[in-house]
């Protein structure tokens, strides 16, 4: 992969995911807009993007700068949606890298206080999903969420949570909703991932910030009360991590246009869906909503295959031929072409994947908790064996992390930030804790019980692991987070210098030829004076001092490792300089730690205010990981005794944050007491 110093994901980032993964975020106050509103109906004369530059000089072909290229200014578009004020190089994360002067607070979330209108459609939600869950009728003869169900969540408004009220829905902002993912993750994950699915990544977003009045007040309320639920049509069998690679086709013939190819991985598609369609009309990639027609013909058809991962829900391949759509249904190319609205709302599914983890593992805690009180070895319950107890201290403390990142960065979308920083470190995290939970601690704990039919383990392990490659696979995330992260550094500072060596026609300078001093007198100069300003002005964070001194102790670890690490980035940039787009594992590396260190600062602030000693201890263990991992070391017997404690105390006492939470019965059960 050929480096490119973008504020979005790489194209490897974006598509990997066998779900309709791109996720568009909200236009509407409070929950995640656009600060400046949509781009004017004039498009800017397109100059060379820093990636095309650095792709150029470091010798890449005209064909990947040009793909990387499109790629880049539909992320620009994406950008200029927002005041420059929530525009990445003003976001929390980046300023903390590369600026002096921070403030804490800006990595702190506020208390929900969420409107009677969301708390009766959420509360309504869970009651429904929960009492099919416990009468077994939540999932049809096929596995899948039955139609009943459905129906009577769109009925109190479910599938309009984040569709604006004067459309029919209930105008909740990101934090509510992330809120409601993890409540519902604790019932069903399954039923709250379909909730992103159509409120974050399907039609409901893409028409709420990009479509005209008409097309609003066409799709919104049937979208709200779930007449028809939805589905984003991005991915193709050979168009994943590389989206310059779309071959589906819509050419306009009077009053519609015909549409020519398939899609493939796409979550919620079937007949009589609405979709968002992403294709390429006269060559550029355009978006139309579409609404599937509720029988297939020789139009439209659905291929399906067997997938593991999603297999409560409905995922299918698309395949249009000579398939025809109203041209009113394209939304405005002036308001973006069809990957600007793809990447414009990846954000709102990466925090929804990251409260979903927070809830499922809340289930798999809330299942671990009987089961070790109930087995026992050489006589003794397994919840009093040391490494029980820290598999249950370190999931309580992943749990709290999740919960943090979810709250704040739902809250920075709220805000008006894009976020996109900050949402990949929380999927990142998310998913990875996961995963981690779900293969470390919860199934070694049930052992060979965790693969019968009917354990929470066993019947959903798939759906546990997917979310790694959902919104794009974790690594390529964390490289193209740190992408996002230079590209402004690189463009203020090495691209002047690129340039000038691209016009002396060296890839290198010579320090004792006087043509190449004397050309770069001026970037390097200008280069110089901020790598001296950056070892000479100390870092100024205000303060925000926590009763607890664990926790405010990794606060100011946090701080100061990312206050330092501007200096570290501009050194490896220095060092590899058109190379770097070689060093996968350097950049992957330096990106998962500074993602540790705001993980760290998030979660210590987000435990520090809570009133619950568990919640706080949790968030003390998880940072105390966190930093071993930075540093290189190994646990001490103070960590260990730290985690077990905790999960003795979740044992013996529970804990407040899986009140509400249900455990199922013990699978084959061997105690003559025990229930059946």
């Amino acid at each position: 992969m050929s480096i490119d110093f973008r504020s979005k994901p790489s194209a490897e980032s974006t598509a990997s995911a066998p779900a309709g993964t791109e996720t568009p975020c909200s236009e509407k106050p409070g929950s995640g807009k656009p600060g400046s509103g949509k781009p004017g109906s004039e498009k800017p004369v397109k100059k060379d993007s820093f990636a095309e530059v650095a792709l150029r000089l470091g010798g890449a072909s005209a064909d990947e700068a040009k793909r990387t290229g499109v790629l880049d200014t539909a992320d620009d578009e994406v950008e200029s949606l927002f005041a420059p004020r929530y525009q990445t190089v003003n976001s929390p994360v980046h300023r903390a890298v590369w600026e002096k002067q921070n403030d804490t607070a800006l990595f702190a979330s506020d208390p929900l206080h969420p409107s009677p209108t969301v708390s009766l459609v959420v509360d309504q939600s869970l009651t429904i999903v929960r009492k099919h869950r416990n009468e077994g009728t939540l999932f049809g003869v096929d596995g899948k969420i039955t139609s009943r169900v459905l129906a009577e969540l769109g009925s109190v408004g479910y599938w309009g949570l984040l569709v604006d009220r004067q459309y029919g829905g209930s105008g909740a902002t990101m934090r509510e909703f992330a809120d409601m993912i993890t409540r519902m993750a604790t019932i069903d994950p399954t039923v709250a991932g379909l909730a992103s699915v159509h409120g974050c990544i399907g039609a409901v977003d893409p028409v709420r910030s990009f479509g005209n009045e008409e097309q609003k007040t066409r799709f919104l309320p049937k979208l709200a009360d779930g007449r028809t639920l939805s589905a984003f049509a991005l991915t193709e069998p050979g168009a994943g991590s590389d989206l310059t690679a779309l071959r589906t086709t819509a050419v306009l013939d009077g009053d519609e246009y015909v549409v020519n190819g398939e899609k493939l991985f796409i979550t919620n598609a079937i007949p009589g869906r609405t979709i968002g369609l992403v294709c390429k009309i006269e060559g550029e990639p355009s978006a139309l909503i579409v609404d599937l027609p509720r029988e297939t013909d020789e139009s439209f058809s659905i291929r399906e295959y067997q997938i593991y991962a999603l297999q409560r829900a409905h995922n299918n391949g698309l395949v249009f031929r000579d398939f025809r759509v109203p041209k009113e249904n394209r939304l405005e190319p002036n308001h973006g072409d069809g990957l600007t609205i793809a990447y414009h709302g990846l954000n709102l599914g990466r925090v929804s994947l990251c409260a979903n983890a927070a809830g499922a593992m809340r289930w798999m805690l809330a299942e671990m908790l009987p089961w070790a009180a109930y087995r026992e070895t050489y006589g003794l319950p397994i919840e009093r064996r040391e490494l029980v107890r820290r598999r249950v201290g370190r999931l309580a403390g992943m749990i709290v992390a999740c919960d943090a990142l979810s709250a704040w960065c739902s809250g920075l979308l709220d805000q008006g930030y894009r976020g996109e920083m900050e949402c990949i470190i929380a999927k990142i995290f998310g998913s990875e804790m996961q995963k981690e939970a779900a293969i470390e601690l919860f199934m070694k704990t049930h052992g060979g019980r965790s693969f019968l039919q009917g354990h929470l383990f066993g019947d959903n392990v798939h759906d546990f692991l997917a979310p790694c490659i959902y919104e794009g696979e974790g690594e390529m995330l964390g490289m193209a987070f740190f992408k996002s992260m230079v590209k402004h550094h690189g463009k203020e500072f090495f691209e002047p210098i690129g340039q000038t060596l691209h016009e002396l026609g060296v890839k290198s300078p010579n320090p004792l030829n006087p043509t190449h001093v004397w050309a770069l007198r001026h970037p390097m100069a200008k280069y110089a004076h901020w790598s001296l300003g950056q070892w000479l002005r100390p870092a100024h964070w205000t303060h925000d001092r926590l009763a607890d001194s664990d926790l405010q102790g990794h606060v100011e670890f946090a701080r100061r490792y990312l206050s330092a690490s501007g200096k570290e980035v501009s050194a490896t940039m220095r060092k590899y300089q058109l190379k770097l787009a070689d060093r996968q594992c350097r950049m992957s590396a330096l990106s998962l730690d500074i993602q540790s260190a705001v993980v760290m600062l998030v979660t210590s602030l987000y435990a520090g205010r809570s009133e619950d000693a568990t919640t706080r201890a949790a968030g003390d263990t998880i940072c105390r990981e966190l930093r071993r991992k930075m540093e290189g070391g190994r646990a001490t017997d103070d960590e260990f005794r730290r985690a077990t404690q905790l999960g003795a105390t979740i044992s013996k006492q529970g804990w407040s944050a899986l009140e509400g939470v249900q455990a199922g019965k013990i699978l084959m059960p061997y105690k003559e007491d025990s229930a059946a």
